[in-house]
């Protein structure tokens, strides 16, 4: 693991009308990343606290939406893991026009390679210890998918704009004829249902020591479903290489909201012919969620980046820049299980307001030590 330092940023009033610095780094994508990882590590705790204090219109709304849909459907916790593929895209041309300053091609690429290995091996070790044996492919959480859509990222960085959109549109367009074209295995026609779908009998086929576990029992697709993943990835790459370019800040908001925008128009009207199912990573479902990430970026950017209002998101800031730390963090320390040692008693003895007091009590503690890590400028990446 390494540690860096934050790279100066240009002022709001300078980016609303001048090109952005090759090198200088996007607070707003920070921002984003803490705001996705803030609800992994407390906010969905804190609201559940809220919730336990009594049902409301709003807070039962909020709760519906920080979890998986069952199946088919789309929530906000659904556009988690695209928001962390279209933001690894986004940084990849920053990153690249850094390195090239002191480092060649050929050094840019060994990082490449040793950020997929380490990312893969973190990806195993994490399920490995949650599981409580060995694993070396991982059904559960994003980094193996990233390890490699990072890495085919960097290798298309350098290639034209025009030439990176055809590859993304062209591996979507792919795996949607894939699951749509080849008859499901033992079911002799093409399905999407839960447990009879394509994605399910090539995991079943190629994992089947994995079959028993939850995670494949609850319909989560590991090896096809990762390769739409990396046309998420590669659309963050267009707007990271889109936000380098010599055009003012509005022109640049356009081109991603137009595309936001046109692509839920593409997702729902592909929904009636294709489900919106996140665990098979549809075609549907990768339009859709990609392009809800994408509005969200753009509104972080907007606020952020654009309009220079910051000083209200330095609480994200500080999660978003060790984001591998944040997401690592209970499998490595169990701090959840160490917080709760002293915050379970006092819980349980002021009743409805014990789970909230619990979660803000964890939630601060994480936030401390990521703070102190931040100040003392260590921030963890592969």
């Amino acid at each position: 693991m390494e540690a860096h330092q934050p790279t100066a940023v240009p002022s709001a009033a300078a980016s609303a009308t001048a090109p952005k610095l090759a090198t200088a780094r996007l607070v707003s994508l920070d921002v984003f990343r803490g705001f996705i990882m803030f609800w992994i590590v407390g906010g969905g705790a804190l609201a559940i606290g809220l919730q336990a204090l009594g049902h409301n219109r709003i807070i039962d709304t909020v709760i519906y939406q920080l979890n998986h849909s069952p199946w088919e459907g789309l929530r906000f916790y659904d556009c988690i893991w695209p928001s962390f593929m279209l933001m690894v895209g986004v940084s990849i041309p920053f990153s690249f026009a850094k390195r090239s300053l002191t480092q060649t091609h050929q050094q840019m690429l060994f990082h490449a390679l040793r950020r997929f290995f380490i990312l893969f091996l973190l990806g195993g070790i994490r399920e490995s210890v949650n599981l409580g044996s060995p694993r070396i492919i991982e059904l559960s959480s994003a980094l193996q998918p990233i390890a490699v859509a990072s890495l085919v990222a960097f290798l298309l960085v350098r290639k034209s704009w025009k030439f990176q959109a055809i590859v993304c549109a062209s591996i979507l367009v792919g795996y949607l004829l894939l699951l749509a074209l080849i008859p499901v295995p033992g079911v002799s026609t093409v399905s999407y249902r839960q447990g009879a779908n394509l994605v399910y009998a090539v995991d079943k086929a190629l994992l089947p020591h994995r079959a028993g576990e939850a995670v494949f029992l609850e319909g989560w697709g590991t090896i096809l479903s990762i390769i739409p993943t990396i046309s998420t990835t590669i659309l963050g790459l267009l707007f990271g290489g889109l936000l380098r370019r010599p055009l003012t800040a509005q022109r640049k908001m356009t081109i991603i909201g137009v595309t936001g925008l046109g692509g839920l128009v593409v997702g729902y009207a592909l929904s009636f012919s294709v489900p919106v199912v996140m665990k098979m990573w549809t075609a549907s479902y990768g339009i859709l969620s990609a392009s809800w990430a994408c509005l969200m970026f753009l509104f972080f950017y907007w606020i952020v980046d654009v309009l220079g209002y910051r000083r209200w998101a330095f609480v994200f800031v500080v999660i978003g820049m060790n984001a591998l730390a944040v997401y690592l963090c209970d499998t490595a320390t169990r701090l959840h299980d160490i917080v709760g040692i002293f915050t379970r008693g006092p819980a349980a003895a002021i009743g409805a307001f014990g789970p909230l007091i619990a979660a803000l009590a964890f939630f601060a503690v994480e936030w401390i030590i990521l703070y102190w890590m931040y100040k003392r400028k260590i921030f963890l990446t592969a």
